[in-house]
Protein backbone atom coordinates (compact mmCIF):
# COMPACT_ATOMS: atom_id res chain seq x y z
CA UNK A 1 0.00 0.00 0.00
CA UNK A 2 1.38 3.37 -1.00
CA UNK A 3 2.06 5.90 1.73
CA UNK A 4 -0.54 8.65 1.59
CA UNK A 5 1.00 10.99 4.11
CA UNK A 6 3.68 11.40 6.70
CA UNK A 7 3.15 12.67 10.23
CA UNK A 8 4.92 15.95 10.91
CA UNK A 9 4.29 19.17 12.84
CA UNK A 10 2.56 17.23 15.60
CA UNK A 11 3.29 17.65 19.28
CA UNK A 12 4.58 14.84 21.50
CA UNK A 13 3.20 13.60 24.83
CA UNK A 14 4.19 15.60 27.89
CA UNK A 15 5.98 12.96 29.98
CA UNK A 16 9.34 12.11 31.45
CA UNK A 17 9.56 15.46 33.22
CA UNK A 18 9.64 16.71 36.81
CA UNK A 19 6.17 18.17 37.33
CA UNK A 20 7.14 19.99 40.53
CA UNK A 21 10.47 21.13 39.14
CA UNK A 22 8.72 23.11 36.40
CA UNK A 23 6.37 24.81 38.88
CA UNK A 24 8.42 27.66 40.30
CA UNK A 25 5.48 29.34 42.03
CA UNK A 26 4.62 26.12 43.86
CA UNK A 27 8.13 25.53 45.16
CA UNK A 28 8.46 29.15 46.26
CA UNK A 29 5.13 28.92 48.06
CA UNK A 30 6.18 25.80 49.96
CA UNK A 31 9.38 27.48 51.13
CA UNK A 32 7.63 30.73 52.02
CA UNK A 33 4.97 28.93 54.08
CA UNK A 34 7.46 26.93 56.14
CA UNK A 35 7.53 23.65 54.21
CA UNK A 36 11.18 23.59 53.21
CA UNK A 37 11.63 20.21 54.91
CA UNK A 38 9.27 18.73 52.30
CA UNK A 39 10.99 19.94 49.13
CA UNK A 40 12.83 16.65 48.61
CA UNK A 41 9.51 14.80 48.89
CA UNK A 42 8.00 17.27 46.42
CA UNK A 43 10.75 16.59 43.92
CA UNK A 44 10.28 12.83 44.28
CA UNK A 45 6.54 12.96 43.63
CA UNK A 46 7.13 15.46 40.83
CA UNK A 47 9.26 12.90 39.03
CA UNK A 48 6.68 10.19 39.69
CA UNK A 49 3.93 12.43 38.27
CA UNK A 50 5.89 12.80 35.04
CA UNK A 51 6.63 9.09 34.75
CA UNK A 52 5.01 7.67 31.58
CA UNK A 53 4.03 4.54 33.52
CA UNK A 54 2.05 6.58 36.06
CA UNK A 55 0.48 8.71 33.34
CA UNK A 56 -0.75 5.53 31.61
CA UNK A 57 -2.17 4.29 34.91
CA UNK A 58 -4.19 7.49 35.17
CA UNK A 59 -5.57 6.90 31.69
CA UNK A 60 -6.39 3.25 32.42
CA UNK A 61 -8.12 4.04 35.71
CA UNK A 62 -10.46 6.39 33.87
CA UNK A 63 -11.07 4.16 30.85
CA UNK A 64 -11.95 1.26 33.15
CA UNK A 65 -14.32 2.66 35.78
CA UNK A 66 -15.21 0.70 38.92
CA UNK A 67 -17.92 -1.95 38.80
CA UNK A 68 -20.42 -2.84 41.52
CA UNK A 69 -20.97 -6.51 42.35
CA UNK A 70 -23.94 -6.74 44.70
CA UNK A 71 -23.99 -10.56 44.87
CA UNK A 72 -21.51 -13.39 44.55
CA UNK A 73 -22.20 -16.31 42.23
CA UNK A 74 -23.95 -18.21 45.02
CA UNK A 75 -26.45 -15.42 45.67
CA UNK A 76 -24.85 -13.93 48.81
CA UNK A 77 -25.06 -10.14 49.13
CA UNK A 78 -21.50 -8.82 49.01
CA UNK A 79 -21.73 -5.15 47.85
CA UNK A 80 -18.18 -5.10 46.52
CA UNK A 81 -16.83 -2.48 44.13
CA UNK A 82 -14.11 -3.74 41.82
CA UNK A 83 -11.48 -1.26 40.67
CA UNK A 84 -8.98 -1.54 37.85
CA UNK A 85 -5.45 -2.44 39.05
CA UNK A 86 -4.25 0.98 37.85
CA UNK A 87 -6.49 2.63 40.45
CA UNK A 88 -4.92 0.60 43.23
CA UNK A 89 -1.46 1.43 41.94
CA UNK A 90 -2.22 5.16 42.06
CA UNK A 91 -3.69 4.81 45.54
CA UNK A 92 -0.56 2.97 46.68
CA UNK A 93 1.64 5.86 45.57
CA UNK A 94 -0.65 8.51 47.06
CA UNK A 95 -0.76 6.85 50.49
CA UNK A 96 2.96 6.04 50.47
CA UNK A 97 3.78 9.66 49.65
CA UNK A 98 1.78 10.88 52.64
CA UNK A 99 -1.13 12.46 50.78
CA UNK A 100 -3.72 10.76 53.00
CA UNK A 101 -3.58 11.04 56.78
CA UNK A 102 0.20 11.10 57.18
CA UNK A 103 0.56 14.88 57.83
CA UNK A 104 -1.24 14.45 61.16
CA UNK A 105 1.59 12.20 62.32
CA UNK A 106 4.43 14.14 60.64
CA UNK A 107 6.36 16.23 63.17
CA UNK A 108 8.36 18.11 60.52
CA UNK A 109 7.47 21.81 60.13
CA UNK A 110 5.10 22.62 57.30
CA UNK A 111 3.51 19.17 57.09
CA UNK A 112 0.23 20.45 55.68
CA UNK A 113 1.70 22.84 53.11
CA UNK A 114 4.13 20.14 52.01
CA UNK A 115 1.27 17.69 51.63
CA UNK A 116 -0.80 20.29 49.76
CA UNK A 117 1.96 20.84 47.22
CA UNK A 118 2.42 17.12 46.68
CA UNK A 119 -1.33 16.62 46.29
CA UNK A 120 -1.49 19.43 43.71
CA UNK A 121 1.27 17.71 41.74
CA UNK A 122 -0.08 14.17 42.01
CA UNK A 123 -3.65 15.11 41.07
CA UNK A 124 -2.29 16.06 37.65
CA UNK A 125 -1.79 12.35 37.00
CA UNK A 126 -5.36 11.42 37.90
CA UNK A 127 -7.90 13.27 40.03
CA UNK A 128 -10.53 10.63 40.84
CA UNK A 129 -8.54 8.60 43.35
CA UNK A 130 -7.80 11.85 45.16
CA UNK A 131 -11.33 11.74 46.61
CA UNK A 132 -10.72 8.94 49.16
CA UNK A 133 -7.23 10.31 49.76
CA UNK A 134 -8.74 13.69 50.63
CA UNK A 135 -11.40 12.22 52.91
CA UNK A 136 -8.82 10.12 54.76
CA UNK A 137 -6.75 13.25 55.36
CA UNK A 138 -9.76 15.28 56.46
CA UNK A 139 -11.43 12.78 58.78
CA UNK A 140 -8.68 12.86 61.42
CA UNK A 141 -9.50 16.25 63.04
CA UNK A 142 -13.19 15.33 63.19
CA UNK A 143 -12.48 11.98 64.85
CA UNK A 144 -10.47 13.75 67.52
CA UNK A 145 -13.77 14.97 68.96
CA UNK A 146 -14.01 11.42 70.39
CA UNK A 147 -10.57 10.42 71.76
CA UNK A 148 -11.38 6.70 71.98
CA UNK A 149 -12.15 6.58 68.26
CA UNK A 150 -9.19 8.73 67.33
CA UNK A 151 -6.85 6.58 69.38
CA UNK A 152 -8.04 3.43 67.67
CA UNK A 153 -8.21 4.68 64.09
CA UNK A 154 -5.47 7.30 63.70
CA UNK A 155 -2.56 4.84 63.43
CA UNK A 156 -4.27 3.26 60.41
CA UNK A 157 -5.50 6.48 58.83
CA UNK A 158 -2.05 8.08 59.10
CA UNK A 159 -0.28 4.97 57.81
CA UNK A 160 1.74 5.23 54.60
CA UNK A 161 0.69 1.72 53.55
CA UNK A 162 -2.32 1.29 51.31
CA UNK A 163 -4.28 -1.78 52.39
CA UNK A 164 -7.43 -2.42 50.31
CA UNK A 165 -7.98 -5.90 51.70
CA UNK A 166 -11.43 -6.39 53.23
CA UNK A 167 -11.66 -6.90 56.95
CA UNK A 168 -12.32 -5.32 60.29
CA UNK A 169 -10.26 -2.39 61.45
CA UNK A 170 -8.83 -1.16 63.75
CA UNK A 171 -8.22 -4.51 65.44
CA UNK A 172 -4.43 -5.07 65.50
CA UNK A 173 -3.18 -7.51 62.89
CA UNK A 174 -6.24 -7.16 60.65
CA UNK A 175 -5.20 -4.10 58.64
CA UNK A 176 -2.01 -2.07 58.21
CA UNK A 177 -3.71 0.97 56.74
CA UNK A 178 -7.22 2.40 56.41
CA UNK A 179 -9.11 4.69 54.05
CA UNK A 180 -11.99 6.90 55.16
CA UNK A 181 -15.10 8.22 53.43
CA UNK A 182 -18.05 10.45 54.16
CA UNK A 183 -21.82 10.24 53.54
CA UNK A 184 -23.85 13.31 54.44
CA UNK A 185 -26.29 14.20 51.67
CA UNK A 186 -29.65 12.59 51.04
CA UNK A 187 -32.11 12.68 48.13
CA UNK A 188 -34.49 15.20 49.61
CA UNK A 189 -31.95 17.62 51.02
CA UNK A 190 -28.64 17.74 49.17
CA UNK A 191 -26.60 20.48 50.83
CA UNK A 192 -29.48 21.11 53.26
CA UNK A 193 -28.41 18.34 55.62
CA UNK A 194 -30.97 19.40 58.23
CA UNK A 195 -33.54 17.92 55.84
CA UNK A 196 -31.98 14.47 56.33
CA UNK A 197 -34.24 11.65 57.49
CA UNK A 198 -31.71 8.99 58.55
CA UNK A 199 -32.26 7.99 62.17
CA UNK A 200 -29.87 6.68 64.80
CA UNK A 201 -30.83 4.88 68.02
CA UNK A 202 -28.58 3.58 70.83
CA UNK A 203 -28.10 -0.18 70.79
CA UNK A 204 -28.03 -0.33 74.61
CA UNK A 205 -29.05 1.74 77.59
CA UNK A 206 -25.88 3.76 77.18
CA UNK A 207 -25.82 6.77 74.90
CA UNK A 208 -23.51 9.69 74.28
CA UNK A 209 -20.05 10.23 72.76
CA UNK A 210 -18.28 7.00 71.78
CA UNK A 211 -21.36 4.83 72.30
CA UNK A 212 -22.81 2.51 69.67
CA UNK A 213 -25.93 3.43 67.67
CA UNK A 214 -27.84 1.74 64.84
CA UNK A 215 -28.41 3.90 61.76
CA UNK A 216 -31.37 3.45 59.42
CA UNK A 217 -31.89 5.50 56.27
CA UNK A 218 -30.24 6.31 52.96
CA UNK A 219 -27.46 8.45 51.55
CA UNK A 220 -27.64 9.94 48.05
CA UNK A 221 -23.89 10.36 47.68
CA UNK A 222 -21.29 8.17 49.31
CA UNK A 223 -17.97 8.39 47.54
CA UNK A 224 -15.44 5.58 47.77
CA UNK A 225 -17.86 3.01 49.27
CA UNK A 226 -15.02 0.52 49.77
CA UNK A 227 -13.53 2.74 52.47
CA UNK A 228 -12.92 1.24 55.91
CA UNK A 229 -14.66 4.00 57.87
CA UNK A 230 -17.28 6.65 57.10
CA UNK A 231 -18.47 9.76 58.86
CA UNK A 232 -22.25 10.07 58.55
CA UNK A 233 -24.98 12.35 59.83
CA UNK A 234 -28.17 10.96 61.37
CA UNK A 235 -30.87 12.19 63.71
CA UNK A 236 -31.12 11.16 67.35
CA UNK A 237 -33.73 12.51 69.74
CA UNK A 238 -31.34 15.37 70.47
CA UNK A 239 -30.95 16.37 66.82
CA UNK A 240 -28.57 15.85 63.89
CA UNK A 241 -25.50 13.95 65.10
CA UNK A 242 -22.23 12.65 63.67
CA UNK A 243 -21.30 8.96 63.60
CA UNK A 244 -18.22 6.95 62.68
CA UNK A 245 -19.51 3.92 60.77
CA UNK A 246 -17.11 1.08 59.86
CA UNK A 247 -17.64 -1.07 56.76
CA UNK A 248 -16.72 -4.24 58.67
CA UNK A 249 -17.78 -5.26 62.18
CA UNK A 250 -15.51 -6.81 64.83
CA UNK A 251 -17.00 -10.28 64.28
CA UNK A 252 -15.85 -10.20 60.65
CA UNK A 253 -19.27 -9.58 59.12
CA UNK A 254 -20.19 -6.70 56.86
CA UNK A 255 -21.91 -3.75 58.44
CA UNK A 256 -25.47 -3.19 57.23
CA UNK A 257 -24.46 -0.77 54.47
CA UNK A 258 -26.11 -1.73 51.17
CA UNK A 259 -24.63 -0.25 48.01
CA UNK A 260 -27.63 0.34 45.73
CA UNK A 261 -25.84 1.59 42.64
CA UNK A 262 -22.85 3.58 41.42
CA UNK A 263 -23.32 7.04 39.97
CA UNK A 264 -22.74 7.46 36.24
CA UNK A 265 -20.90 10.78 36.43
CA UNK A 266 -19.77 13.43 33.98
CA UNK A 267 -16.17 12.97 35.07
CA UNK A 268 -14.24 11.59 38.03
CA UNK A 269 -14.65 8.21 36.34
CA UNK A 270 -12.04 6.27 38.30
CA UNK A 271 -13.72 7.03 41.62
CA UNK A 272 -16.82 5.11 42.73
CA UNK A 273 -19.60 7.37 43.96
CA UNK A 274 -22.59 5.47 45.24
CA UNK A 275 -26.06 5.50 46.73
CA UNK A 276 -26.30 3.48 49.93
CA UNK A 277 -28.99 2.18 52.27
CA UNK A 278 -28.40 1.81 56.00
CA UNK A 279 -30.42 -1.00 57.57
CA UNK A 280 -29.38 -0.78 61.20
CA UNK A 281 -25.74 -0.07 60.35
CA UNK A 282 -23.69 0.20 63.54
CA UNK A 283 -21.68 3.31 64.26
CA UNK A 284 -20.26 5.24 67.19
CA UNK A 285 -21.22 8.77 68.12
CA UNK A 286 -18.56 11.40 67.43
CA UNK A 287 -19.00 14.47 69.61
CA UNK A 288 -22.25 15.25 71.40
CA UNK A 289 -25.73 14.33 70.23
CA UNK A 290 -27.31 17.16 68.29
CA UNK A 291 -23.91 18.63 67.43
CA UNK A 292 -23.35 16.71 64.21
CA UNK A 293 -22.83 19.67 61.91
CA UNK A 294 -20.18 21.44 64.03
CA UNK A 295 -18.45 18.09 64.55
CA UNK A 296 -18.30 17.11 60.89
CA UNK A 297 -17.30 20.64 59.84
CA UNK A 298 -13.82 19.85 61.14
CA UNK A 299 -13.67 17.37 58.28
CA UNK A 300 -15.48 19.58 55.75
CA UNK A 301 -13.10 22.50 56.25
CA UNK A 302 -10.18 20.29 55.28
CA UNK A 303 -11.96 18.73 52.30
CA UNK A 304 -12.72 22.27 51.14
CA UNK A 305 -9.03 23.03 51.39
CA UNK A 306 -8.46 19.99 49.21
CA UNK A 307 -10.94 21.38 46.68
CA UNK A 308 -8.65 24.39 46.35
CA UNK A 309 -5.59 22.14 46.16
CA UNK A 310 -7.12 19.85 43.55
CA UNK A 311 -8.28 22.71 41.34
CA UNK A 312 -4.88 24.36 41.62
CA UNK A 313 -3.30 21.14 40.38
CA UNK A 314 -5.81 20.93 37.53
CA UNK A 315 -5.02 24.48 36.47
CA UNK A 316 -1.31 23.84 36.51
CA UNK A 317 -1.75 20.58 34.61
CA UNK A 318 -3.84 22.28 31.93
CA UNK A 319 -1.35 25.13 31.63
CA UNK A 320 1.57 22.72 31.33
CA UNK A 321 -0.17 20.73 28.60
CA UNK A 322 -1.06 23.89 26.66
CA UNK A 323 2.44 25.40 26.87
CA UNK A 324 4.07 22.11 25.94
CA UNK A 325 1.79 21.77 22.91
CA UNK A 326 2.46 25.34 21.82
CA UNK A 327 6.20 24.75 22.02
CA UNK A 328 5.96 21.69 19.79
CA UNK A 329 3.57 22.75 17.04
CA UNK A 330 3.81 25.45 14.38
CA UNK A 331 1.15 27.44 12.54
CA UNK A 332 1.34 30.21 9.98
CA UNK A 333 5.07 29.88 9.64
CA UNK A 334 6.29 29.79 13.23
CA UNK A 335 5.82 27.90 16.53
CA UNK A 336 2.57 28.52 18.31
CA UNK A 337 4.48 29.67 21.39
CA UNK A 338 5.85 32.58 19.30
CA UNK A 339 2.47 33.73 18.01
CA UNK A 340 1.52 36.97 19.84
CA UNK A 341 -2.10 36.04 20.49
CA UNK A 342 -1.25 32.55 21.70
CA UNK A 343 1.36 34.07 24.01
CA UNK A 344 -1.33 36.32 25.44
CA UNK A 345 -3.62 33.35 26.10
CA UNK A 346 -0.89 31.26 27.71
CA UNK A 347 0.40 34.15 29.84
CA UNK A 348 -3.13 34.90 31.04
CA UNK A 349 -3.58 31.26 32.02
CA UNK A 350 -0.22 31.38 33.78
CA UNK A 351 -1.30 34.40 35.84
CA UNK A 352 -4.49 32.59 36.87
CA UNK A 353 -2.56 29.45 37.77
CA UNK A 354 -0.06 31.35 39.91
CA UNK A 355 -2.85 33.25 41.69
CA UNK A 356 -4.44 29.93 42.63
CA UNK A 357 -1.12 28.39 43.65
CA UNK A 358 -0.15 31.31 45.89
CA UNK A 359 -3.54 31.29 47.59
CA UNK A 360 -3.45 27.51 48.05
CA UNK A 361 -0.02 27.49 49.70
CA UNK A 362 -1.02 30.41 51.94
CA UNK A 363 -4.12 28.55 53.11
CA UNK A 364 -2.21 25.33 53.79
CA UNK A 365 0.43 27.27 55.69
CA UNK A 366 -2.34 28.76 57.81
CA UNK A 367 -3.45 25.27 58.81
CA UNK A 368 0.12 24.42 59.82
CA UNK A 369 0.32 27.51 62.00
CA UNK A 370 -3.13 27.07 63.55
CA UNK A 371 -4.50 30.33 62.10
CA UNK A 372 -8.09 29.24 62.67
CA UNK A 373 -9.70 32.67 62.36
CA UNK A 374 -8.10 33.22 58.96
CA UNK A 375 -8.49 29.72 57.52
CA UNK A 376 -12.15 29.39 58.54
CA UNK A 377 -13.23 32.16 56.19
CA UNK A 378 -10.39 32.24 53.66
CA UNK A 379 -10.73 28.54 52.82
CA UNK A 380 -14.40 29.01 51.93
CA UNK A 381 -13.63 32.14 49.91
CA UNK A 382 -10.81 30.39 48.08
CA UNK A 383 -12.90 27.29 47.48
CA UNK A 384 -15.66 29.33 45.89
CA UNK A 385 -13.51 31.45 43.60
CA UNK A 386 -10.80 29.07 42.43
CA UNK A 387 -13.39 26.38 41.71
CA UNK A 388 -15.44 28.92 39.75
CA UNK A 389 -12.46 29.77 37.58
CA UNK A 390 -11.34 26.29 36.60
CA UNK A 391 -14.06 25.28 34.07
CA UNK A 392 -13.33 28.31 31.86
CA UNK A 393 -9.61 27.76 32.45
CA UNK A 394 -9.89 24.13 31.33
CA UNK A 395 -11.90 25.11 28.26
CA UNK A 396 -9.29 27.67 27.23
CA UNK A 397 -6.40 25.27 27.78
CA UNK A 398 -8.23 22.67 25.70
CA UNK A 399 -8.79 25.19 22.92
CA UNK A 400 -5.04 25.75 22.68
CA UNK A 401 -4.91 22.29 21.10
CA UNK A 402 -7.65 22.99 18.58
CA UNK A 403 -9.50 19.87 17.47
CA UNK A 404 -6.72 17.69 18.85
CA UNK A 405 -7.79 18.69 22.35
CA UNK A 406 -11.38 17.60 21.81
CA UNK A 407 -10.72 13.89 21.46
CA UNK A 408 -10.69 11.34 24.25
CA UNK A 409 -7.09 10.36 23.53
CA UNK A 410 -5.94 13.80 24.65
CA UNK A 411 -5.59 14.58 28.37
CA UNK A 412 -7.62 17.76 27.95
CA UNK A 413 -10.98 16.00 27.60
CA UNK A 414 -10.57 14.36 31.01
CA UNK A 415 -9.42 17.66 32.51
CA UNK A 416 -12.46 19.44 31.11
CA UNK A 417 -14.90 16.83 32.44
CA UNK A 418 -13.24 17.00 35.84
CA UNK A 419 -13.27 20.79 36.05
CA UNK A 420 -16.79 21.40 37.47
CA UNK A 421 -16.56 18.81 40.25
CA UNK A 422 -14.78 20.65 43.04
CA UNK A 423 -17.17 23.58 42.63
CA UNK A 424 -19.98 21.19 43.60
CA UNK A 425 -18.23 18.91 46.09
CA UNK A 426 -18.36 20.04 49.73
CA UNK A 427 -20.87 22.79 48.97
CA UNK A 428 -21.80 24.36 45.65
CA UNK A 429 -21.22 28.05 45.03
CA UNK A 430 -24.32 29.40 46.72
CA UNK A 431 -23.82 27.20 49.78
CA UNK A 432 -20.22 28.35 50.15
CA UNK A 433 -21.13 32.02 49.83
CA UNK A 434 -23.87 31.70 52.44
CA UNK A 435 -21.38 29.92 54.71
CA UNK A 436 -19.04 32.90 54.33
CA UNK A 437 -21.84 35.26 55.37
CA UNK A 438 -22.64 33.08 58.39
CA UNK A 439 -18.97 32.94 59.37
CA UNK A 440 -18.73 36.71 59.09
CA UNK A 441 -21.84 37.19 61.27
CA UNK A 442 -20.92 34.65 63.95
CA UNK A 443 -17.17 35.18 64.01
CA UNK A 444 -16.12 38.80 63.35
CA UNK A 445 -12.59 37.75 64.26
CA UNK A 446 -12.40 35.75 61.02
CA UNK A 447 -13.31 38.80 58.93
CA UNK A 448 -10.74 40.85 60.80
CA UNK A 449 -8.08 38.20 60.15
CA UNK A 450 -8.92 38.17 56.43
CA UNK A 451 -8.80 41.95 56.13
CA UNK A 452 -5.55 42.09 58.13
CA UNK A 453 -3.98 39.63 55.70
CA UNK A 454 -5.11 41.62 52.68
CA UNK A 455 -3.91 44.88 54.29
CA UNK A 456 -0.33 43.61 54.37
CA UNK A 457 -0.04 44.81 50.75
CA UNK A 458 -1.60 48.21 51.44
CA UNK A 459 0.09 51.00 49.48
CA UNK A 460 1.97 48.70 47.11
CA UNK A 461 -0.48 48.97 44.20
CA UNK A 462 -3.15 51.63 43.71
CA UNK A 463 -5.43 49.22 41.84
CA UNK A 464 -5.33 46.77 44.73
CA UNK A 465 -5.96 49.57 47.21
CA UNK A 466 -9.10 50.59 45.32
CA UNK A 467 -10.29 46.98 45.24
CA UNK A 468 -9.77 46.67 48.97
CA UNK A 469 -11.68 49.89 49.59
CA UNK A 470 -14.55 48.50 47.50
CA UNK A 471 -14.48 45.29 49.55
CA UNK A 472 -14.70 47.24 52.81
CA UNK A 473 -17.68 49.15 51.41
CA UNK A 474 -19.40 45.89 50.41
CA UNK A 475 -18.88 44.42 53.87
CA UNK A 476 -20.13 47.57 55.60
CA UNK A 477 -23.41 47.63 53.65
CA UNK A 478 -26.04 45.53 55.51
CA UNK A 479 -28.63 45.63 52.70
CA UNK A 480 -29.42 42.51 50.64
CA UNK A 481 -26.46 40.53 51.93
CA UNK A 482 -27.69 37.19 50.64
CA UNK A 483 -28.46 38.68 47.25
CA UNK A 484 -24.93 40.12 47.09
CA UNK A 485 -23.15 37.11 48.59
CA UNK A 486 -21.40 36.00 45.41
CA UNK A 487 -20.32 39.55 44.64
CA UNK A 488 -18.87 39.95 48.13
CA UNK A 489 -17.02 36.63 48.11
CA UNK A 490 -15.65 37.21 44.61
CA UNK A 491 -14.28 40.61 45.62
CA UNK A 492 -12.77 39.16 48.77
CA UNK A 493 -11.09 36.38 46.80
CA UNK A 494 -9.64 38.74 44.21
CA UNK A 495 -8.41 41.14 46.87
CA UNK A 496 -6.77 38.28 48.76
CA UNK A 497 -5.13 36.88 45.63
CA UNK A 498 -4.02 40.36 44.59
CA UNK A 499 -2.50 41.02 48.00
CA UNK A 500 -0.57 37.75 47.93
CA UNK A 501 0.73 38.28 44.39
CA UNK A 502 1.77 41.88 45.03
CA UNK A 503 3.77 40.69 48.02
CA UNK A 504 5.22 37.45 46.69
CA UNK A 505 5.03 37.13 42.89
CA UNK A 506 7.30 38.78 40.31
CA UNK A 507 6.21 42.24 39.21
CA UNK A 508 5.09 41.05 35.76
CA UNK A 509 2.64 38.51 37.25
CA UNK A 510 1.29 40.84 39.94
CA UNK A 511 0.92 43.73 37.51
CA UNK A 512 -0.99 41.60 34.99
CA UNK A 513 -3.30 40.33 37.73
CA UNK A 514 -4.06 43.76 39.17
CA UNK A 515 -4.59 45.26 35.71
CA UNK A 516 -7.05 42.63 34.53
CA UNK A 517 -8.69 41.12 37.62
CA UNK A 518 -8.89 44.28 39.73
CA UNK A 519 -8.77 47.31 37.40
CA UNK A 520 -10.69 45.77 34.52
CA UNK A 521 -8.07 46.55 31.87
CA UNK A 522 -8.50 43.08 30.35
CA UNK A 523 -11.48 41.43 28.72
CA UNK A 524 -13.78 38.72 29.98
CA UNK A 525 -11.99 35.88 28.17
CA UNK A 526 -8.49 34.56 28.79
CA UNK A 527 -5.96 36.03 26.36
CA UNK A 528 -6.97 39.67 26.82
CA UNK A 529 -3.95 40.93 28.75
CA UNK A 530 -3.40 44.58 27.73
CA UNK A 531 -0.49 45.87 25.60
CA UNK A 532 2.59 46.48 27.67
CA UNK A 533 2.18 43.27 29.71
CA UNK A 534 5.53 41.49 30.01
CA UNK A 535 4.39 38.24 28.43
CA UNK A 536 7.93 36.90 28.12
CA UNK A 537 8.63 37.24 31.83
CA UNK A 538 5.34 35.55 32.72
CA UNK A 539 5.87 32.64 30.31
CA UNK A 540 9.51 32.14 31.26
CA UNK A 541 8.42 31.80 34.88
CA UNK A 542 5.57 29.44 34.04
CA UNK A 543 7.79 27.18 31.92
CA UNK A 544 11.47 27.72 32.80
CA UNK A 545 13.76 26.68 29.95
CA UNK A 546 16.05 24.86 32.36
Amino acid sequence: MAATHEVFNQSVPLEGHDVAGLDVALREGVQREGGEAHLADLRRIGILAGDPVRIREGELANRNPPELHQYDRFGHRIDEVEYHPAYHSLMTVAVAEGLAGAPWADDRPGAHVGRAAKFAVWTQVEAGHGCPISMTYSVVPALRAEPSLAGAWEPLLTSTTYDPTPGHAPEPGKKVGAIAGMAMTEKQGGSDVRANTTKAAPTSNASGPGEEYALTGHKWFCSAPMSDLFLMLAYTDAGLSCFAVPRWLPDGTRNAIGVQRLKDKLGNKSNASSEIELDGALGRLVGDEGRGIPTILAMVNHTRLDCVIGVTGQMRGGLSQAVHHARNRSAFGKPLIDQPLMRNVLADLAVESEAATTLMTRLAGGYDRGEGAFTRIATAIGKYWVCKRVPSFAAEALECFGGAGYVEEAPMARLFRESPLNGIWEGSGNVICLDVLRAAAKDPESVAALLDEIALARGADARLDRAVDDLHAELADPADLELRARRIVERAALALQGSLLVRFAPEAVADAFCATRLAGDGGRAFGTLPPGTDLTAILDRAWPSA
